[in-house]
């Protein structure tokens, strides 16, 4: 069965004709009280996409909420916002008007996606966030957070640079530069400062100096031209930390247009398997470690938290301070091949 919405770029329906019963009343962070859900009643989840197109991480994420949603019983309808904070608060409010009893949402602003939350409180609908976080006032309505741990993960790719950085350069001082998604994003501050930490935290790491942060979108064509400028006015550029794999393409391309691929140690994000791969067949090549973010594991566990906070169940049981971390990996060329699986993308 598929389900059609004004003005959504990608809509689908799953369904079992397996019931999942709601059991009482929900607390905190947003959960509603679990009536939607009535006995007999397939659940209903809104998910709310802040862009598809040109991405296959936020195409796995999607793909985990979907598998999830099928296995449940639950029946899923997706929206993108296409990367416009105004429709995607539109977008909720139409997924509320048409009777979702709990919305999923990978906010395009942590801030300016306000209507979209106050309105899943008026309505009483538990919101389950993923991936992009909310600001600390929005996210005091939210049922259950579900993401990496940014700092963290990016801390560690930037320790293992750092540890790559002493064998190739020893004390001689380098120049970096970080690749982000957004000026002003959460996500891109969390994996920036996460980066920079992480590197400082390994004693001996040869002195770094950063240029300023570049911003390609999360995007590969996007951010082509970005470090294509700056590869091109810095032939000396060292070491690149790309925040996610998506923007590698793009950031590869543009070093090699600029004609300094082969010198630059590069440091990426999200632990997508062609790279991992590439680290494989050339240990020796510029990507020298990427950390995982995991999209379909995070999809997945995001309907496993909005069909439990439909069913009524507990904030306290279900997602305990309404943050949810799963776990990740830190690939280098000496462990690649631990983490390599073909039969995923990411």
């Amino acid at each position: 069965m598929m389900r059609t919405t004004t003005g959504v770029a990608v809509t689908t329906a799953l369904a079992l004709g397996l019931t999942l019963t709601a059991c009482g009343s929900g607390d905190g962070g947003g959960g509603g009280d679990g009536a939607a859900a009535a006995d007999g009643d397939t659940i209903q989840i809104g998910f709310s996409q802040r862009r598809l197109a040109g991405s296959d991480w936020w195409a796995t994420l999607l793909q985990g909420a979907e598998d999830k949603a099928k296995e449940l019983g639950a029946e899923i309808t997706v929206t993108d916002a296409g990367g416009d904070t105004v429709k995607q608060n539109s977008d909720v409010q139409t997924l509320l008007t048409q009777g979702m009893d709990v919305i999923i949402m990978n906010p395009h602003d942590p801030t300016g996606v306000s209507e979209a939350v106050n309105a899943t409180v008026q309505d009483d609908v538990p919101l389950v966030v993923v991936n992009s976080n909310l600001s600390e006032e929005l996210a005091a309505n939210q049922f259950c957070y579900v993401a990496e741990d940014q700092t963290a993960v990016a801390e560690s790719l930037g320790a293992a640079i750092a540890e790559e950085a002493k064998t190739k350069w020893g004390s001689e001082p380098i120049t970096a530069v970080v690749v982000g998604g957004y000026s002003g994003e959460t996500v891109t501050t969390l994996r920036g400062d996460g980066v920079v930490a992480g590197y400082e935290s390994v004693e001996g790491a040869p002195p770094i100096t950063y240029l300023p942060i570049r911003y390609g979108e999360w995007l590969p064509d996007k951010a082509l031209n970005p470090v294509r400028d700056v590869a091109t006015a810095n032939p000396d550029l060292d070491v690149v930390f790309s925040l996610s794999d998506v923007m590698l393409p793009g950031i590869k391309q543009g070093l090699q247009d600029a004609g300094i691929l082969d010198q630059v140690v590069i440091g990426t994000y999200d632990g997508q398997m062609s790279v991992v791969k590439e680290m494989i067949d050339n240990p020796v090549g510029p990507v020298q470690a990427d950390a995982s973010n995991e999209p379909y594991k995070m999809g997945a566990t995001a309907v496993e938290k909005a069909v439990a906070a439909a069913k009524g169940e507990t904030q306290d049981d279900v997602c305990p301070g309404s943050e949810f971390f799963i776990d990740t990996f830190i690939a280098t060329p000496e462990t690649a091949e631990q983490y390599y699986d073909p039969s995923r993308m990411y």
